[in-house]
């Protein structure tokens, strides 16, 4: 299977899906525990989500599951959030601070999967962006994540349903902030910007508006699409339809807005 799945559209924006994906080698899935195996931090059925919600928007989509490797890790490990609990690169726990592995990966493993699944990523990524870029003049990068509502080992209380990140504001034009927080709160629905998530290293490595590159990461709560957020996390269809109207006004907006953001 290709680390990657492209979609190349004629929009200005792009989506990013580093966490969709539920491939991993037999040889990798062997040395996962019973709880690893389970894939519970899987960003569940969000490029159905997203699904038609933009016509002619860019796709770029991780057919790897993120305890293969993290695709929205910097290549150093560095920690997204230093003084608090996340996972790394190769993640040895899960979200709730358990360990997935019967074997850890070691830095030769490490170092084979950076080759294999990082690298093609981040590559067509970054050949998208180029892309869209050459042709429009501006390219917004919008990364979709999702995660549980819930996660103590991780922050404290109920995650807002809506919870955006632009890296305080450093890696996109303020009108893309502003336009994405103002849908969102529109909704009706809990929202914050630049709460518990900030945006991960896509949102920061990527994010360079004086250059026309715009990037903004959108993390939803589990439980505002998804029937459970315990296996078999399934997809809630009302709850999914009632949300992409909001999801589909963001990208409009965004794509609407790029006409301004050329530099």
């Amino acid at each position: 299977m290709s680390p990657v799945e492209i979609h190349e559209g004629d929009s200005p924006v792009i989506l990013g899906l580093p966490h969709t994906g539920t491939f991993l080698p037999d040889e990798i899935m062997a040395r996962l525990n019973p709880r690893g195996q389970v894939l519970a931090d899987t960003d569940w059925h969000i490029h159905r989500l997203y699904d038609g919600l933009l016509p002619g928007a860019t796709t770029v989509r991780a057919t790897f599951h993120r305890y293969v490797i993290d695709a929205n890790r910097g290549l150093d490990d560095a920690s997204l959030y230093p003084g608090q609990n996340t996972t790394g690169l190769v993640p040895v726990t899960d979200f709730d601070g358990q360990p997935i592995w019967i074997t850890e990966p070691d830095a030769d493993d490490i170092a084979e999967r950076k080759a294999r699944f990082y690298a093609p990523y981040h590559a067509a990524l970054q050949a998208q962006i180029d892309r869209v870029r050459a042709r429009h003049g501006v390219a917004i990068l919008y990364d979709c994540h999702s995660i549980r509502s819930h996660i103590p080992f991780l922050f404290d209380g109920i995650l807002p349903d809506f919870n955006i990140g632009t890296n305080s504001g450093a890696s996109c034009d303020p009108r893309i902030e502003a336009a994405t927080f103002d849908a969102c709160a529109a909704s009706g629905r809990s929202h914050v910007l630049n709460g518990r998530f900030k945006g991960g290293w896509t949102t920061r490595h990527y994010g360079q508006p004086g250059q026309g590159v715009h990037v903004i990461q959108m993390e939803l709560a589990q439980s505002s699409h998804l029937t459970t957020e315990t296996p078999p996390f399934a997809y809630d269809e009302a709850k999914a339809r009632e949300l992409r109207v909001t999801l589909a006004r963001i990208l409009n907006d965004l794509a609407a807005l790029s006409a301004e953001l050329k530099v």
